[in-house]
């Protein structure tokens, strides 16, 4: 028993057009070619592969015998890596990335976030991407290190040589506890904070390190964990501020309460975009700089 052949990509793809309209006119019709091209075409398929792809007797139409109907999911997968290989290389040859790396802020609202790559998804379909979660320093970090294309960074305080930034929009932070917690019983005076655990984001990065951002208590436990201070919150074993967008749910359950503090009030947390001037964004990255700026109300980038 002979080994199959090596069908060429055009051959399965006129196999696909004719599965696809139903006979060989309608190939021909859509591949602009002869009834009698796409006819042969099957014909050398079947020979290459060594077994009848269609059943062509007392029938009008083509119908696939179970040997066809074996090969058309491989026939399709092989297809579907031939056009993606070909989106590719016509990505790259017009100077898109191969891959994209970027550092977000964990407060930065998931639902924004969500909505923002799924829309890279649709419009870079060949693209890889790679996304890092940190927060404070870690952004500009990943940046710096080259790790990450762009960032999307909080407020930084920080002269950062070669770095350029793009002002994106902010996000409301507020005080909050449990409502069983001593600090959730009304107005507050003064420095009543300072008597009580405050959960603070720690940063894992050496650019900040050792600095503190809107730290009130003396008792502080701090944590890497955008997460698990959430959650610490709504047990009860402290106060901290939170990002409005991640806690309107406890908010309107009750399960977290904004705490009436004058020395604490509200804030804007703003973020920032930021990219190596020595290594600009190329056509996907700058895309996505520019969808966060949309996405979080600012007026977006040139």
């Amino acid at each position: 028993m002979s080994n199959p052949g090596t069908p060429t990509y055009d051959q399965l793809r006129i196999f696909l057009t004719v599965v696809e309209t139903g006979s060989f006119a309608g190939a021909g019709r859509k591949l602009n070619r002869a009834t009698s091209v796409i006819s042969y075409g099957i014909a050398n398929l079947e020979a290459q592969l060594g077994i009848l792809l269609f059943d062509r007797e007392g029938t009008r139409k083509p119908v696939l015998t179970a040997a066809g109907k074996s090969v058309l999911a491989e026939a399709h997968e092989i297809a579907h890596g031939m056009d993606g290989l070909r989106a590719k290389v016509k990505g790259l040859m017009q100077g898109l990335e191969p891959e994209v790396s970027v550092a977000v802020d964990v407060m930065w609202p998931s639902a924004w976030l969500g909505s923002v790559l799924k829309a890279f998804a649709r419009e870079f379909p060949t693209v890889t991407l790679r996304l890092h979660i940190e927060a404070l320093g870690g952004i500009a970090q990943l940046v710096v290190d080259g790790r990450a294309s762009v960032g999307v960074s909080g407020p930084l305080q920080l002269d950062l040589e070669g770095i350029q930034r793009v002002m994106l929009g902010s996000v409301p932070l507020v005080p909050v506890a449990a409502p069983d917690h001593p600090l959730a019983r009304g107005r507050l005076k003064p420095g009543a904070g300072r008597d009580h655990i405050q959960l603070v984001l720690t940063d894992r990065s050496p650019l900040t390190a050792g600095q503190d951002f809107s730290v009130f208590s003396d008792r502080t436990w701090r944590l890497a964990d955008l997460g698990a201070k959430h959650q610490l919150l709504r047990e009860g074993i402290g106060w901290g501020g939170m990002p409005v967008p991640l806690i309107e749910a406890d908010l309107i359950a009750g399960t977290l309460v904004k705490l009436d503090m004058p020395d604490r009030t509200e804030q804007l947390y703003h973020f920032q975009g930021m990219f190596r001037a020595d290594a600009p964004p190329g056509p996907a990255a700058r895309w996505l700089l520019q969808q966060f700026a949309l996405v979080s109300g600012a007026q977006g980038i040139d």
